[in-house]
């Protein structure tokens, strides 16, 4: 008699949390309640979160992002995103005569806050993120003549201040928390007295993630992260996954970016998705997945969020007024 070797069981580990945090939903719902209320157009500086979909969703419903304040025309509503801004730009907005709605994440606001705090005691600001990103750039000017960019542990080593006994380091809210981690180590080594924020920068979002990929990668040959390449918090989950036993990860917008040639000898595969990235993308991936025999799905629970923010407070002003609040 033929022995027939059973077919391994094939599954899926799904991580949660995942998804949109509370800063992101906050800043994704101001842009609709705005269009709801004053009509379209309501024009967005910079995407007003990294990822693709939403964006193009919300320009189907009439939002026009715009790279500059300059682009908006004097006197038309803009939205500033969820990454934050320079006080340069409120200025910019100010002489266009433009209605703005900051929809900065609380959490970025607070690293602002402490930045022009460490700044006015004259203290040098290490800056731990990554250059050119939107969140750094906001957050750089706050108090350009005092932050220096730190980039990794390899940069600790080179940054140059004023007095070592002066100093104090902030950090982009969407890094890797081993890897702030190791970069902190490093300028302590070189500043013993150096001074921090009274709690972490890195976002609880962004902290609950990486653990939970952390569990799932484990478990798992192949890790899925849905989420766009210009999302930080995205793409250092895939470096969280590869760096906790996963033998491969990738970074996809949505599932007709999976190649299946991944999935070859594969038993479970990991996913989950960044704080900017709406469930329904997940769903496709999962779908995806259930119709090549990925059916079994087991959620992985690392941590409970139930965290919300309040919107804008001149758009609750004007929702309370129309009598939509």
């Amino acid at each position: 008699m033929d022995l027939v070797t059973p077919e391994p069981v094939k599954r899926v580990l799904l991580a949660a949390p995942r998804g949109y945090c509370a800063g992101v939903d906050r800043a994704v719902v101001t842009v609709e309640k705005a269009l709801e209320l004053y009509g379209a157009p309501v024009y967005v500086r910079k995407q007003i979160v990294h990822n693709s979909h939403v964006v193009r969703t919300l320009e189907d419903k009439g939002a026009v992002f715009v790279e500059e304040t300059e682009e908006v025309p004097e006197g038309a509503i803009v939205v500033f995103s969820a990454h934050g801004v320079a006080p340069t730009v409120h200025s910019e907005a100010a002489s266009r005569s433009l209605k703005t709605i900051d929809a900065t994440c609380p959490l970025v606001t607070k690293v602002h806050l402490e930045a022009r705090r460490f700044a006015a005691d004259d203290y040098d600001i290490l800056l731990i993120g990554h250059e050119g990103h939107e969140e750094v750039i906001g957050t750089t000017g706050q108090a350009p003549e005092n932050i220096h960019l730190v980039d990794g542990a390899s940069e600790a080593a080179e940054v140059e201040v004023r007095d070592p006994a002066k100093v104090a380091y902030l950090s982009q809210t969407t890094l890797s928390v081993d890897e702030t981690n190791e970069t902190v180590a490093a300028l302590r080594q070189r500043f013993p007295l150096l001074a921090g924020p009274p709690s972490a920068d890195i976002c609880y979002a962004t902290q609950n993630r990486q653990v939970a990929v952390k569990q799932i990668a484990a478990g798992s040959e192949l890790v899925l992260v849905v989420g766009s390449r210009n999302s930080s918090n995205s793409v250092r989950l895939v470096e969280v996954a590869l760096g906790a036993g996963a033998n491969a990860s990738y970074l996809v917008d949505d599932a007709g970016e999976i190649d299946e040639a991944w999935l070859h000898g594969v038993r479970t595969v990991g996913v989950t998705s960044g704080a900017s990235v709406p469930d329904d993308l997940v769903g496709e991936v999962l779908a995806w997945l259930a119709a090549r025999g990925y059916a079994d799905v087991q959620e992985v629970t690392a941590a409970e969020e139930s965290l919300l923010f309040a919107l804008p407070p001149e758009l609750r002003r004007d929702l309370k007024a129309a009598g939509r609040a």
